[in-house]
């Protein structure tokens, strides 16, 4: 049987397709270009820790890019934190502005973490701002992100949180090996940093993707156990 927020992922992703479809019957309905895309994985990872305590999650979502650099999207999964009081499913909006020049990429947006049937009172919701850049060398491309927040999920306190990536393509048209870092910056006292990286290989077939990485941090392992420590994720989308 589907939860109520498997059902709301469904209905994004339906609503996204027809929504994708009748703008590509007519070229004035609206400008720009609709995507969709929806996928499963065994365990829903963020910046290192479980956000399902390692069960399986159904993701999907839909983009909007206006071809001259705003787009905005909107995104869901089930989750669970085992916490009395909280909802069954993520809800995340977002927008921005992106664009290329040469090799070089650069996005500019906003996110808002949204987690509806959760009380108020967890403070689960909160929203943060990047700044993203990337250079394709063309043998390899790197990346970076800058994300700040001035009220982390749970009611923290502001916080920042540093990216990076490495990808390589392996010599097999739609196969990538990468790897990534990150570090999640309280600015607190009393809460510790953390540093979460991955191992990945990617496969872009005809009708799905493939990624399969290994996730660690370097949480101390009474605090981090069945949450942030090691774990291989593996993940099955698809984009339409």
């Amino acid at each position: 049987m589907l939860t109520g927020g498997r059902l709301f992922i469904v209905a994004l992703i339906l609503t996204a397709a027809s929504t994708s479809i009748a703008a590509e019957g007519d070229d004035q309905l609206m400008p720009g270009t609709f995507t969709a895309n929806v996928a499963l994985t065994n365990d829903y990872v963020f910046r290192g820790y479980t956000q399902n305590q390692e069960d399986f999650a159904v993701q999907g979502g839909f983009d909007w890019d206006s071809g001259i650099g705003v787009y905005v999207g909107a995104w869901a999964s089930n989750y669970q934190f085992g916490i009395p009081g909280e909802g069954s499913f993520e809800g995340d909006v977002y927008g921005g502005y992106k664009g290329t020049v040469d090799n070089f990429t650069y996005d500019v947006g906003a996110i808002w973490y949204l987690y509806p049937g959760t009380v108020k009172a967890l403070e689960y919701e909160w929203w943060e701002a990047s700044v993203k850049l990337g250079y394709d060398f063309g043998p390899a491309a790197v990346s970076g992100s800058i994300s700040y927040t001035p009220d982390y999920f749970g009611g923290l306190d502001k916080s920042w949180y540093y990216a990076g990536k490495l990808a390589v393509p392996v010599g097999v048209e739609g196969l990538t090996v990468d790897g990534t870092i990150g570090r999640q910056d309280f600015r607190q006292g009393g809460l510790d940093d953390v540093t979460d990286y991955s191992v990945g290989i990617t496969y872009a077939m005809k009708w799905f993707t493939t990624d399969l990485r290994y996730i660690d941090t370097n949480g101390a392992s009474a605090d981090c156990k069945r949450i942030c420590d090691g774990r291989v994720v593996m993940k099955l989308s698809r984009s339409f």
